[in-house]
């Protein structure tokens, strides 16, 4: 990764508005070609590796449990008679897809499966988010990732060996994965110039879209051709090649990064030389709680967490329901919203950045503006699915345009707790993670009751609910949303609890 351009001129600091006040540079500062955009890639292919070892196992649990031949053994041999060279490549295909065993596991089974990677989800966040705020996000996120990735290798072998042994270590992995998901935001705390904050972040955050897109592209085509074991063997070596990159080339601060230039050195020490970057040991609890413009933000990614799982969970199904597809078309289907809200996340940051660079905008407008958009136009589109149902390119567009638009609250609410609180950002994270969390135990049960009741009403229903949600957390989040430093979050002023 090469460096950025030199900077000759200091950054100013930050009002209480929210407004940054910028002094003039009459360098370039925007390289894409830096460090810390080398550093954002990583992150993608962090959040990429992830979250396709996230959503693997509900790609492959169909051919797990519904191979009509019966399980072979590992090192059983199946002799077959002698064909032509051109079907030689199909009779390989059939060989590895017959040595991939089959479970008799029943759909509460399947369930508890499926489920065991969001246990700890509910602990792990704000304990990693803390550690990662203290420590150092490095060794917090790489050791998340490579335990995941690791884990994810073995994932046939403990189906093999009996069910309690896959759940316990999909406990584990989920509680690893949280450790990625939670501990990256705390790195951007030095590394992040205000200017850049939204971009940098979105590149990041936009691996999980795009993780999401390939694995539901592809996912059930390995199955279907060499195998489901070999869902988990790609995708969890991919995360160890990750790894590979992730401790020698990743550092928590800049200052002592050895390839990063003195230029975006100086440029990243200053734009950041106003913000209060030392972690903080103690929380100030007291002030937390009773702070309206954290209170927003926490209600925010509450209400859009759970139009997202919504989306996530069900748009398979309303694609197969609606549209009658395949299970092979229907799989690229779902897959589509994912590769566009991949690519709107990554402009929404550039235009956020863009504006407030340019001093078009003020902080505190952007975030609203940004969470605006990214909340009313999905509500709608989706509240009119319902009535356009009859016609499946229809259908595609709304799906592709909520989820391409909802894309624009990353450079929103959901990164608006860097602004508040820079200091805490780890645990703000962590927390904020059990907020969406719960959204995600929430959304996809009431969506399934809806469903189950009335199939045609029920997922108006369904949109209906998810739209009102969304919009009532918009509602406060206007009302009560800040981008300044909350004075609690300001050392000088700290309070224990």
């Amino acid at each position: 990764m090469s460096a950025g351009p030199d900077v000759k001129a200091t950054v100013g600091d930050i009002s209480n508005d929210g407004n940054l006040n910028m002094a003039q540079e009459e360098c370039s500062r925007k390289g894409f070609c830096s460090v810390r955009h080398g550093l954002a890639l990583i992150l993608q292919l962090c959040n990429f590796s992830i979250y396709t070892q996230q959503m693997n196992l509900s790609i492959a649990i169909p051919a797990m449990v519904n191979n009509t031949a019966p399980p072979s053994q590992p090192n059983a041999s199946t002799e077959r008679p002698s064909t032509d060279s051109q079907d030689y490549w199909n009779e390989t295909l059939k060989e590895f897809k017959a040595m991939a065993p089959a479970y008799d596991w029943s759909p509460e089974i399947q369930g508890i499966i499926l489920s065991s990677l969001n246990y700890g989800s509910f602990l792990a966040p704000i304990p990693s988010g803390y550690v990662a705020g203290i420590f150092g996000a490095k060794y917090v996120v790489g050791a998340g990732l490579f335990i995941s990735s690791f884990l994810t290798l073995f994932i046939p072998l403990a189906a093999n060996a009996g069910v309690a042994l896959l759940i316990v270590l999909r406990i584990v992995q989920g509680i690893a994965q949280v450790m990625v998901l939670t501990g990256q935001y705390s790195i951007w705390v030095k590394w992040a110039p205000p200017l850049e904050r939204s971009q940098l972040t979105t590149i990041a955050g936009s691996g999980s879209m795009l993780g999401s897109f390939i694995v539901l592209l592809i996912g059930g085509l390995l199955c279907q051709t060499i195998g489901w074991p070999y869902v988990f063997y790609i995708f969890g070596g991919i995360g160890c090649a990750c790894c590979l990159l992730w401790f020698p080339l990743i550092y928590d601060d800049p200052v002592n990064h050895p390839f990063i230039s003195a230029g975006e050195k100086r440029y990243i020490v200053c734009s950041l030389a106003q913000q209060d970057c030392s972690p903080g040991w103690s929380l100030p609890i007291r002030a937390m709680i009773k702070s309206l413009p954290l209170w927003a933000i926490l209600v925010s990614y509450f209400c859009e967490y759970w139009l997202f799982y919504t989306i996530m969970a069900y748009t398979p199904t309303y694609i197969s329901s609606v549209l009658q597809a395949n299970l092979r078309d229907s799989g690229i289907l779902s897959a589509l919203p994912f590769v566009v809200g991949c690519i709107c996340i990554i402009l929404g940051g550039l235009l956020a950045d863009f504006l407030l660079s340019r001093k078009i905008l003020r902080l505190i407008t952007i975030r609203k503006l940004f969470t605006a958009i990214g909340v009313l136009l999905p509500s709608v589109i989706l509240v009119s699915l319902p009535w356009v149902r009859s016609s499946h390119s229809m259908t595609m567009t709304f799906l592709v345009l909520s989820s391409a638009i909802s894309s624009f609250c990353e450079s929103g609410a959901l990164v608006n707790f860097l602004d508040i609180a820079p200091r805490y950002t780890g645990f703000l994270k962590g927390l904020l993670q059990v907020f969406a969390h719960i959204a995600g135990a929430i959304s996809p049960t009431a969506a399934g009751f809806f469903i189950s009741q009335d199939s045609e009403f029920g997922w108006r229903n369904v949109f209906l609910l998810s739209a009102a949600v969304n919009i009532s957390g918009l509602v406060f989040y206007l009302i009560f949303g800040r981008a300044d430093v909350q004075d609690w979050a300001k050392e000088q002023i700290f309070t224990h609890l």
